[in-house]
Formats: structure tokens, sequence, C-alpha cells
């Protein structure tokens, strides 16, 4: 059974033949300039003769830098700008996400290696457990204005734009009128004073210590919630709720 994808970089003959490479549990894909047969074969001056190696898991997959000098990077495409670096000579660095980009610094090109990691396991749930249940790590209710807010916020980097730069107050107040008729810049930074203090970014106001000026505090609240999966690309529909469901 295949549990790792790999598709090969662009050719400058070929932009994308929509190739795969399928790797089951176990299996080995060397890359580079100059490989064995079997290989995945990258023809680029700037590419070193064994470039690396993939190796496939059950669920996820390792990566070997083999060259001398060049670091690679590891991209998570969905993500909020999350990556790895591997180092020259690293054996087998795990990679965590299910979708990848490992970016090959090629002489002055930048070619991307997709890989994909879809299979996913998980534990069985038990039928009956004892004792108190665990209490979340984060408490967000998805009814609420804040919940919105902070949808609000997340949408430029949900929507496949890890870098994107964070909405102004002005475009917040505006992509919330449709569930939110009343917004305003005062109602909206309350809410986002109010989600600091409830995903415990900064102390609560009974605090008798505030604690340090939080600064840059929508890309903190962003960096989190994306971190965590407090807000997905489904939510997103709680910015186009109809009237008669408005957010309370």
């Amino acid at each position: 059974m295949f549990s790792i994808i790999v598709v090969p970089p662009p050719t400058s003959e070929d932009e994308r033949s929509g190739a795969q490479l399928r790797l089951a549990p176990g299996e080995r894909l060397v890359f580079g300039r100059a490989v064995p047969e079997g290989g995945m074969l990258i023809a680029h001056d700037g590419v070193s003769r064994r470039a690396g190696e993939i190796t496939a898991h059950g669920t996820f997959w390792t990566v070997s830098n083999l060259s001398a000098r060049q670091t690679y990077v590891v991209e998570n495409p969905e993500g909020a700008g999350e990556h790895i670096k591997v180092a020259p000579g690293r054996l087998d660095a795990p990679v965590p996400f299910e979708f990848s980009r490992i970016v090959l610094p090629a002489a002055g090109d930048l070619l991307p290696v997709e890989v994909w990691a879809p299979r996913h396991d998980y534990v069985r749930a038990a039928d009956g457990t004892d004792g108190e249940p665990t209490a979340p790590a984060f408490s967000v209710d998805r009814t609420k204005r804040y919940f919105a807010v902070l949808a609000a916020l997340c949408e430029p980097r949900l929507r496949g734009a890890p870098h994107a730069p964070l909405p102004t107050m002005d475009q917040v107040v505006e992509r919330l009128r449709p569930a939110w008729p009343a917004a305003s810049r005062t109602s909206v930074q309350w809410n986002i004073d109010y989600l600091a203090v409830k995903l415990r970014l900064k102390p609560g106001p009974e605090t008798a210590d505030p604690g340090p000026r939080l600064n840059g505090k929508k890309e903190s609240l962003v960096s989190l919630a994306l971190r965590f999966d407090l807000v997905r690309e489904d939510d997103l529909v709680v910015l186009a709720a109809p009237s008669g469901q408005a957010l309370r």
C-alpha cells in the first residue's frame, strides 16, 4: 500500500508533466542530477548529483540532504508560513506536514518537489472512560462575535496565501458586515483585546501584574489560531452568516 506521493519539479522542456512517484512504507527515493535507475532525475546544473533521499514511513516521511553545502527548506503550503530547514548532510529529518514542498536552491532557481502524505491513522476511541473529562486547551465558541473577528483575521492565510499580510481594521469591519451589520472599529478592537486574554496571550484585567505590552497582537492571534487549528477554512462560513442567524 502506497503512503507517500512525490511530484517531481517542472522542467524547461515539460513544465508540469503530472508525473507522480508512489512510495510504500520503507521504500526510498534518491533524487538529484545523476541518480541510479529508479531514482528521481532532476536535470539541472545547480542540483547535486545525489542531492537527497526521501524515505516513506507509515503516515509520514523523512528527507536526507546529501548535498555538501546547500540547505534545503521544506514548506507547508497550506500553513501559515511553517517550514523546516534541513542542513547539508542531515539524514532522515522527519517532516510533519501532510502536504509539503521541498525547495531546492539551484544556481539562481528554486525548484519545488511536492510530497504528499495522505494516510492518517487514528487511535480508536474507548467505549467508556472513568473520571472527569479533560479540560480543552482552548475554549472557543464559534457562534460568538469574537470568533468571527478571529476568522476574518485568519481568512487571507487560510485561502492559500500563507505569507499574506493581515487585514487592516477597516477591512475586518467590512468583512464582518454580512453577519454583524453593526460592526465598528471600536467593537472589533474590543474583541481582539478579549481574544488576547481568552487565548492567554496576555493576563486579564483582574491580574495585578499586567505584564509587558503585547506588540503585534493580531499577528500573535493569527499565528496561534492557525498553528493549533482553532480556525479552519470550513469555519469561514461564519463571515457570511444570514441575517436571521446573526452572531451573538
